[in-house]
This record gives structure tokens, sequence and C-alpha cells, in this order.
């Protein structure tokens, strides 16, 4: 069964790419949503079992989404991992993955390799 990822983002072009490279291996359903305030409700309707969320968007930044999501009950406990441009890797340490607290933070542009590996690690 494949595992289902919302991603949060509101640049479609690197939404889309995202998707298509993520769901061509098989193991992925991936769901895009490019507009923040939509976040919550797209997460309520496809109940994602992951969420990688960008941290800067007009209207509502990713921890404004954060916070909505773990608030809810039934979505307080999927995990999350933020995508910024606002870091890079030479930034974070141990190869791209920081973790301040329980958050995980990737860089844009992403590592697609990197990025499924930290998906499986964390869904495990």
């Amino acid at each position: 069964m494949s595992k289902k990822i919302l991603l949060v983002d509101d640049e479609a072009g690197f939404t889309n790419l995202l998707k298509m490279n993520l769901e061509r291996s098989g193991e992925y359903e991936v769901h895009v949503q490019n507009d923040s305030t939509q976040a919550l409700a797209t997460a309520r309707s496809f109940q994602p079992n992951i969420i990688l969320l960008d941290v800067v968007m007009p209207e509502m930044d990713g921890g404004d989404v954060q916070a909505l999501l773990e608030a809810d009950p039934n979505l307080s406990k999927v995990p999350i991992i933020m995508l910024t441009a606002l870091v890079d890797s030479t930034e974070i340490s141990a190869g791209a993955v920081a973790q301040s607290g329980e958050q995980m933070v990737m860089p844009k542009p992403v590592d697609l390799e990197l990025l499924k590996r930290v998906i499986e690690e964390t869904l495990a």
C-alpha cells in the first residue's frame, strides 16, 4: 500500500515536479495543496501519513499551518517535515536534516533521495 504524502507549498512548479518524482517510485500517493489557507481542510479529507510543509508562504506561513494541524485531534500525530529555502544544506548538520526538538527541516532545493530516506525513517 502506498504511503500518502500531503505536499503544501505555494510554488506550483516545485510541487508538480516533486509530486511526479515521488510518485514515480510507486511507493507514494502525493496530494498537492498550493494554497496554505486550504492545507487543514485538505489534510482532513486526504488523511496523509506524512506532511511536507513549506516554511515561507503567503497568507499563512508553515508555522501557522503546523499549529492548526497539531491542534486537530485527527492530524496531531501526523509527522511534518518542513521545507525551506531559508537555509542550505551546508547550514544543516548531518547531511541536510536538522531536528530542532522534534521538528525536521530540509533545505530547498530538495535532495530527492535524501527526502525519500527521511520519509521512510520517519514512517518506520
